[in-house]
């Protein structure tokens, strides 16, 4: 989290008049100030919930650490949002809330070589513009970051024979925001490199804005490119544009990674001469977006090739819309692409054609299911072993040979002990742990009273991104779009739910659900994460009743804000988890175990992992950290 200036130093004159009118009278080693957040939230507890269990401290400590001094003043400035979003770095300071720092402009110049390393937050703006031979490293650059935002504004514009290299930048790193707009933007010659680039990064945003627009002969790689991320998006726009001889190599381009999507807009459209090769790009993915738009259009003798792209992975789409259209001697290949052990969807629309018709388009080893619409005259293509769609019989012997090749399941996303039979909840069962840690950035809830004056609601998200400046195409914008979606879903059929920004409103919406006697549970730690573990005592809820419980899940948004949903017809236990080799406790899980699954659709991870379909077997879970479950106390 970035440390912001002092409160004090940062506050508009209004807000020191509200702290000079407020006294709060502290004795020095005396108890906690009755006035904070947390200690509303401690008689709020105490008010709603009947029993005298022992408060649970996992979630008393996600309150806000604000002063009642603090509280009071943001409180006052909720009501007038200008005023908030003008003390935005005091307000995300004093809360715990994930904020993007302020990255001023910079019009630094450097004359020599700069080898940038471990270093981070930096807008190079007008960087290595008109430099002649040269290079420039970002090595170890904005790795471990949490946050990380770095802007590439102009960077080596009309340089000559200039090279460019990022290794292993931004690597490990949370949330991180990078821009590349206008880089290398009339460059002759020269090189960018990008090596590990953005590698087991955590909801990426990832923006190249007209890249390499009217180059001349200089050389792009991206390799080994988001590989291993989890979700986010990365987006190419007006990239390579009347670029001439250039050449772009994506290999091992978003490679193992978890939903992420990719956007290629205007991609060397009016280019001259451009060789564009995607080589294991988005292999073994996990619902992989890919979206080609304007790729090529009007280019002259441009070369695509397209090997081993999205093979094995699970589901993903690829849409090609006015794919390499009114190009001159095109020539595009698709070699081992798609093969995907649960098919996904292609669609080509308005793929070549246009108008000129020397165009060659291969098609060898093509995957399943795909849509050819508006597709140029079909003399140009050729087809060979291509699948129109897979007979299941097909689609199991691709997952046959997959495993048989690797000597591992084909569910390569679907977590060895991430879902489980009610069976193995008994004492002495070893049995693979999922990596149940917190992958999201660590914030607090906001203090009630200053939530209810903020706007949460898709009709308000110009309000939302003003407040926490949220620019339009922003990773922060995104997240919050994407939160205020999920939340405002309608709920499935039995289900009730709630997105709380604030432990009161979790009370709320549990006792709402459960009644006041409940109790709240998660697993302890992250002991045993990613290995394997033995069960030892094991516990049933309620007695190993058929109940319903209410489950709540972090979202990513500025403050802490969890989705909760009731769950109905569950079995709830705890089990103490031991090292198989020493049986010493290492961690103390909860699980919940869903008795009827029927609801679920067919192609969940569950299913794909447990081999069976929807309300044929129960599936059960851990708790992961940070995420809990309400019960009816016992």
């Amino acid at each position: 989290m970035h440390k912001f200036n002092n409160l004090t130093h940062t506050l508009t004159p209004i807000l020191i008049l509200i702290f000079s009118s407020i006294n709060v009278f502290l004795v020095a080693g005396a108890a906690e100030d009755p006035f904070t957040p947390k200690a509303y939230l401690i008689r709020y507890w105490n008010k709603q919930i009947s029993n005298d269990l022992p408060k649970p401290s996992f979630l008393i400590e996600k309150a806000s650490p604000m002063t009642a001094v603090q509280s009071a003043a943001f409180s006052k400035l909720a009501g007038d949002q200008n005023a908030l979003s003008t003390n935005l770095p005091s307000f995300c300071s004093a809360g715990n809330l994930l904020c993007f720092p302020e990255v001023g402009p910079s019009l630094e110049k450097h004359s020599g070589d700069v080898n940038f390393k471990e270093y981070s937050e930096k807008n190079f703006t007008n960087y290595g513009s008109g430099r002649l031979g040269g290079s420039d490293s970002f090595k170890n650059y904005s790795n471990d970051g949490n946050e990380a935002l770095n802007t590439f504004r102009r960077y080596s514009r009309d340089s000559v024979g200039h090279g460019d290299k990022f290794s292993t930048y931004a690597r490990n790193t949370n949330v991180p925001d990078q821009s590349f707009n206008t880089y290398g933007t009339k460059a002759t010659g020269g090189t960018g490199d990008f090596t590990a680039y953005a590698q087991d990064v955590n909801v990426p945003t990832m923006r190249f804005t007209s890249y390499s627009d009217d180059v001349n002969g200089r050389v792009q790689t991206f390799k080994s490119y988001s590989e291993n991320a989890n979700a986010g998006d990365q987006s190419f726009a007006s990239y390579g544009k009347h670029g001439n001889a250039a050449a772009n190599e994506f290999k091992g381009y978003g490679n193992n990674s978890n939903v992420i999507g990719s956007g290629f807009s205007g991609y060397g459209e009016n280019g001259n001469g451009a060789n564009d090769s995607f080589t294991s790009y988005g292999e073994n993915g996990n619902v992989p977006q890919n979206n080609f738009k304007n790729y090529d259009e009007n280019g002259n003798g441009a070369v695509g090739s397209f090997a081993n792209y999205r093979d094995q992975s699970n589901v993903g789409d690829d849409n090609f819309k006015s794919y390499a259209k009114s190009s001159n001697a095109a020539e595009e290949k698709f070699s081992n692409y798609g093969n995907s052990f649960n098919e996904g969807t292609d669609t080509f629309s308005g793929y070549g054609g246009g108008t000129v018709n020397n165009q060659k388009f291969g098609f060898k080893t093509y995957g399943v299911n795909n849509t050819f619409k508006d597709y140029a005259d079909k003399k140009r293509a050729t087809f060979a072993t291509y699948a129109a769609r897979a007979t299941p019989a097909e689609l199991e012997e691709m997952k046959m040979k997959k495993k048989t090749a690797s000597g591992k399941g084909v569910n390569k996303w679907i977590e060895p002990g991430k879902f489980f039979r009610e069976s193995m909840l008994k004492s002495g069962t070893i049995m693979p742990m999922p990596d149940i840690r917190d992958k999201m950035p660590k914030r607090s809830f906001l203090p009630r009273v200053i939530l209810s004056k903020l706007p949460f609601s898709s009709s308000k998200i110009g309000d939302l991104k003003r407040i926490f400046h949220a620019g339009d195409e922003s990773g922060m914008a995104k997240f919050i779009t994407d939160s205020l979606n999920e939340c405002e879903r309608k709920p499935s059929a039995g289900e009730s739910k709630r997105c709380v920004g604030s432990v009161e409103d979790m009370i709320d919406f549990a006792t709402s659900v459960l009644g006041r006697n409940v109790v709240v549970r998660t697993t302890d730690n992250t002991n045993g994460s990613g290995k394997t573990v033995k069960i030892g005592a094991v516990k049933k809820i309620n007695g190993g009743k058929i109940t319903k419980s209410v489950s709540c899940h972090q979202s990513l948004f500025p403050y802490l804000l969890y989705y909760c949903h009731s769950v109905p017809k569950v079995r709830v236990y705890e089990a103490d988890l031991l090292d198989p080799n020493t049986g010493s406790k290492i961690n103390h899980g909860v699980a919940i175990c869903h008795i009827d699954t029927s609801a679920w659709s067919a192609t969940h991870g569950a299913f794909l992992s447990l081999g069976s379909e929807p309300g044929k077997i129960e599936v059960c879970h851990w708790i992961f950290e940070n995420d809990m479950t309400w019960a009816v106390a016992d």
